[in-house]
């Protein structure tokens, strides 16, 4: 019985895998046979219009076009202009009157009319480049409207297809912030004037940034002229406070004997200066020359180190007399405690000055402090004197440059050609130092020959390679 059984179930189990054989084969049969019109397939409609992204790449390409069109240096000619006839004008009623005086109707007479002619000459062709800048700038200015409308509509169109309102909600955040700005704004009380506390804590708050090229140029000067300095008076007089300097050191990189003033930024980058005599000394060098490129001015005085000493000068720029300050003994000078890094120093950077909101600080080095960095305060006067002097832990050498700011010492080292970065700091409130601040500078040359910040403006004043760079100063 058992055998039977078992004969049973192979039996039974053959005979299903033969009908599941079968029915394999009929439904491949069954699926070669079926016409493609047999077969299922399923369409998708869109009911929304398709993304005109020819028309967002247009306006992209056409604002990009008007940033470049309409840019700050347009103006630059127009004013460059306007200030060359405010400069000219005035010269040529001077020698005119002095004409009308002075004419003997012989030789003189003739050699002044002839200057006159030439200045009429370039008087005229001032006037007409004037005539073709403003013609120029009227239709640039039709233009450049006529173009913003076409972007504004073209805008308008391209928000129809933001369905899901990210753009409106995007504006409507940007509304509420303003608002909410302006309601704590107006909530936060009016400090009394008794109030307000003058310690020397930095007004602006601490420095943590800093952010640019905001200003980049030569101006007048040749890549010959590597070294100098530039930057404005934080002690400005009455009439002055919109003038910028420059001091541009000799080919050599040694010395200078004179510096240059002007009415404006834009006159400094066209080279336009002002009138009168700067000129420290007629001959180079002599002991009252300027040596290196770290100078300052303050409180209409140029600050810098005496040529071939160890000496600070004070170059009264109103009375042109010079006044001197002998350095402590075994202070660093002629090129032995310069700023470096691993590739190159910059030569006769010994001493550097810098102004901050308190005044003018002197950076230096000694033998005795091993070529660390020593600190002083300047104090104003004629002859200026030393006061408080800090006496820190970082190599000068190790350094690329220095920098004050609210009191506080900020030393630079080099990274890159591209890149510098502010890595140092010293408290003179607290003596605190710190080695690990991580600012990093974006250089437009690769070597920073002069740092200067001024508390006028919160910007930082750069000469790197015969190209004078400023850059905001970000404070908390």
């Amino acid at each position: 019985m058992q055998c039977l059984s078992a004969v049973g179930f192979i039996l039974l189990k053959a005979i299903m895998k033969f009908y599941t054989l079968i029915l394999l084969c009929c439904l491949f049969n069954f699926t070669q046979q079926l016409n493609e019109q047999d077969r299922c397939v399923c369409e998708l409609t869109n009911k929304e219009k398709a993304f005109p992204h020819e028309t967002l790449n247009s306006v992209n390409e056409n604002a990009s076009k008007c940033s470049h069109t309409v840019s700050p240096q347009k103006a630059l000619e127009l004013e460059s202009l306007l200030l060359g006839l405010k400069v000219r004008l005035p010269q040529l009623l001077k020698d005119v009157s002095t004409l009308e005086k002075e004419d003997d109707g012989e030789l003189y007479g003739v050699v002044s009319l002839q200057v006159i002619e030439n200045e009429l000459i370039e008087i005229k062709n001032m006037v007409d480049r004037l005539n073709r800048t403003t013609q120029g700038f009227q239709h640039l200015t039709t233009d450049s409207g006529r173009q913003l409308n076409h972007l504004k509509a073209d805008l308008e169109q391209l928000e129809l297809y933001d369905i899901l309102q990210v753009e409106k909600s995007r504006k409507a955040n940007q509304r509420l912030k303003r608002d909410l700005e302006i309601c704590r704004n107006d909530a936060q009380p009016t400090p009394h004037p008794d109030d307000v506390q003058t310690s020397d804590i930095c007004p602006h708050g601490k420095f943590v940034n800093i952010t640019g090229p905001r200003f980049y140029s030569n101006g007048e000067s040749t890549v010959s002229h590597k070294y100098g300095g530039w930057g404005r008076d934080p002690k400005p007089e009455l009439g002055k406070e919109n003038w910028y300097w420059r001091v541009i050191l000799n080919v050599n990189n040694i010395f200078a004997n004179h510096i240059t003033f002007y009415s404006s930024l834009s006159t400094l980058t066209v080279g336009i200066k002002l009138p009168g005599n700067f000129i420290i000394h007629p001959s180079n060098p002599t002991t009252n020359t300027i040596q290196g490129p770290n100078v300052v001015v303050y409180g209409d005085a140029l600050f810098y180190n005496c040529y071939n000493s160890d000496r600070l000068c004070r170059f009264n720029l109103t009375s042109k007399t010079v006044s001197t300050l002998q350095l402590p003994q075994g202070t660093r000078y002629n090129s032995k405690g310069n700023f470096c890094h691993l590739s190159e120093c910059y030569v006769y950077t010994d001493m550097d000055l810098a102004t901050d909101e308190s005044g003018v600080w002197l950076i230096y080095s000694t033998v005795h402090d091993f070529g660390n960095l020593v600190l002083a305060k300047v104090e104003e006067g004629d002859p200026p004197t030393l006061n408080q002097t800090w006496h820190t832990s970082v190599y000068k050498q190790a350094v690329t440059n220095t920098f004050m700011a609210c009191g506080v010492l900020y030393a630079t080292r080099f990274i890159n050609n591209g890149m510098e970065e502010i890595f140092y700091s010293f408290d003179t409130s607290t003596g605190e130092e710190k080695f690990n601040l991580g600012i990093f500078i974006h250089k437009m040359c690769p070597n920073i020959n002069f740092l200067n910040y001024s508390p006028v403006d919160q910007l930082l004043y750069a000469y790197c390679d015969a190209y004078m760079v400023s850059y905001d100063v970000l404070f908390e």
